[in-house]
């Protein structure tokens, strides 16, 4: 489901490195996801949000995803 979202994506996307990340880790944040792809936070809440990750922690502030 996650390599169909990459379809027709830019070659500079973020998104792919995204989805490795998801996948050795099981939960993310979006400070975790912005240090390891060298994104703001703010990035890395909205690429997060275009995979469509389920956010764990039912919080507003200091959110956690993964896949379910």
């Amino acid at each position: 489901m996650m390599e169909r979202k990459l379809a027709g994506r830019r070659t500079s996307s973020r998104l792919a490195e995204l989805v490795e990340l998801v996948m050795a880790k099981p939960l993310v944040s979006a400070g975790m996801v912005a240090k390891t792809l060298d994104v703001t936070p703010q990035a890395a809440r909205r690429i997060v949000l275009e995979l469509g990750l389920r956010e764990m922690t039912g919080r507003g502030r200091f959110r956690a995803w993964g896949v379910m």
